[in-house]
């Protein structure tokens, strides 16, 4: 062995000792630091005082509410209490059966105002509402711990620089001379992007960068990925990766004010449907998915943006939540997306769409007859689709079968498979494998380049990347501010977690080849692009105190300065001959 093949061993073990080390700390950080919940009111009663924790809240006998109310009367989800940007308390009713009434004024499904001591009688249960004014709540948020007081971030960044070092090392060893100019150039952006980004969030004292740290591992990796499949595209990618961290800025910027995003749905939906209707009839086909839109000589995946205006739509009805229309509103807006991408053939897409769906009507619903019923739905539709596609078909038959035609039918997945396998636990070398060289191994069967040139463990701690980031925001889900940043955080690790699956298993002839992408290792602008915006509504979810640059500090809040002259609702105290549904 000459210095060069002991450079490439020691550069494997480093490789895997470096990325083991980044997770660990990143999954320490997010998962073992204390959470607190943030406090914005209290209900009383009797002597027993029940804090408020969240902008949506629902109340009753279910286990589910965040306020539970046991007593005669009270319906599983009997009312939702709300609080807008400026400070305003709203109660609604939620087709209960005793009714609510706030100060003998009956809060009807329109919604009725709450101010600190008003009275909610909840089908006769009186509550008392206490609400917080700024400085309370200011000094209720200093007791609440810091995000990243017990695994300093930059340490970790210190380690994922190293890991980037070490893979572009590998790779200017197998590269030809002509391309290390340029696969050099997008690890320097990378390396510079990630701290120019940790130390803008110091600058605004944020100190949560957990999810920015995973996700420029995975990026990294994507990186490599491109610079030994199509090298002489590395400027082109580099601009994509610098593009897209900026988007996530921007986009998290955006979803910092509520009422616009609660404002912004339809219109967000309207940009979906017009993208998917000139995907539908302007796109070009590419291996029997008519899922490409090409505009001035730049070709992108349609469906790709809109994923992150699907979750938008879904999530952004921030008050009566349980509300029949808005969710028959959502319904309609999923069946379009879906029969849309099942038209253009893209089948794949149109699976994780559906898989996202269940999960936001659940969350918005609660029902499970809902769940039930749209897999019932999609089971039939796809039935349908399987007999009018004949290459979807073919996939399925093929399904199982893939090493008994290893030159036609399973042409991708047997070769797949084996470059895996020629890897090992260690892998060849960044840039020295074959199958970055076979049609479309650098997008749909990513998983097995990976593991032929880093190896497997490598690709593991890629799928560890995902499921650490998935169980984040589940876990940030239940103490998320708002259940806007709740539902598109879980909508967005389940997109992320169904297209790793698809993308694996499908690849490896455990399940039918989609083609779908793995998010951030893949090559392409359109899917990197989308997940860096589906990331921002996981920063959102992370309601650790000093966390988030999406939400803003607790005690930047106020109430207005006379809340009691100016409201949306009616009259405080009404005479009983007055009272009236709101």
């Amino acid at each position: 062995m000459d210095f060069f093949d002991y450079m490439l061993v020691l550069s494997k073990y480093a490789l895997i000792i470096f990325s083991l080390i980044v997770i660990e700390r990143a999954l320490r950080s997010m998962l073992s630091e204390k959470y607190d919940d943030e406090i914005w009111a209290y209900v009383r009663s009797g002597k027993e005082r029940v804090p408020v924790c969240h902008w949506e809240n629902l109340i009753g006998r279910s286990p589910s509410a965040d306020i539970r109310v046991y007593a005669p009367g009270i319906s599983g989800v009997h009312a939702v209490l709300c609080r807008n940007d400026k400070g305003q308390w709203k109660i609604y009713d939620v087709f209960s059966r005793g009714g609510v009434w706030i100060n003998q004024l009956q809060a009807g499904y329109g919604g009725a105002p709450v101010r600190d001591g008003d009275v909610i009688n909840l089908a006769g249960t009186r509550l008392t509402f206490i609400e917080l004014e700024g400085e309370k709540i200011g000094k209720l948020e200093k007791k609440r711990s810091v995000a990243g007081s017990r695994v300093f971030p930059a340490v970790t960044l210190v380690w994922l620089t190293l890991f980037q070092s070490t893979l572009l090392m590998q790779l200017l060893m197998s590269c030809e001379p002509d391309y290390s100019g340029r696969i050099s150039l997008a690890f320097v952006s990378v390396i510079v992007l990630q701290w120019l980004c940790f130390t803008a969030m110091r600058m605004i004292n944020k100190s949560g960068f957990e999810l920015e740290t995973l996700a420029f591992f995975m990026t990294s990796i994507g990186i490599s990925v491109a610079a030994s499949s199509t090298p002489e595209d590395m400027y082109k990618h580099s601009i994509l990766v610098i593009a897209s961290v900026f988007l996530f800025i921007l986009f998290g910027w955006w979803l910092r004010n509520l009422k616009r995003a609660s404002s912004m749905r339809v219109p967000f939906a309207m940009i979906a449907g017009v993208l998917l209707a000139l995907n539908l009839f302007a796109g070009n086909s590419i291996f029997g998915a008519k899922n490409w839109l090409t505009i001035a000589g730049y070709s992108f995946q349609p469906s790709e943006f809109v994923k992150v205006f699907y979750i938008y739509v879904g999530a952004s009805t921030l008050e009566r939540l349980y509300m029949r229309q808005n969710l028959y509103a959502f319904v309609g807006f999923s069946a379009l997306c879906v029969t849309a991408l099942a038209f253009m053939g893209d089948f794949g897409s149109a699976l994780v769409f559906f898989v996202c769906f269940l999960v936001i009507s659940f969350m918005r619903s609660g029902s499970i007859a809902t769940v039930v019923l749209s897999i019932s739905s999609a089971v039939i539709a796809g039935l349908m689709a399987v007999s009018a596609r004949p290459y979807v078909a073919q996939r399925f038959a093929t399904w199982g079968h893939a090493w008994e035609d290893v030159f036609d039918k399973g042409y991708q997945q047997v070769r797949t498979m084996s470059a895996a396998a020629a890897g090992g636990l260690f892998g060849k070398g960044a840039g020295s494998g074959w199958l970055q060289s076979i049609v479309a191994a650098n997008t749909d069967m990513v998983f097995g380049v990976v593991s032929e040139e880093l190896g497997l463990l490598i690709a593991l701690s890629a799928v560890l990347a995902i499921a650490a980031i998935a169980v984040f925001a589940v876990r940030s889900a239940r103490h998320c501010r708002s259940a806007f940043y709740s539902i598109a955080a879980c909508a967005s690790v389940t997109i992320m977690l169904a297209q790793m699956a698809l993308n694996i298993l499908g690849s490896m002839d455990i399940l039918p080849f989609t083609g779908v992408t793995f998010p951030f290792l893949s090559r392409g602008g359109s899917s990197l692009i989308s997940c860096w915006m589906l990331l921002a509504y996981i920063k959102g979810s992370d309601n650790r105190r000093e966390a988030s640059f999406v939400v803003r500090n607790a005690e930047n809040y106020t109430r207005p300065e006379d809340p009691r002259l100016k409201d949306e609702g009616v009259s405080r105290d009404p005479k009983p001959a007055e009272v009236k549904k709101a």
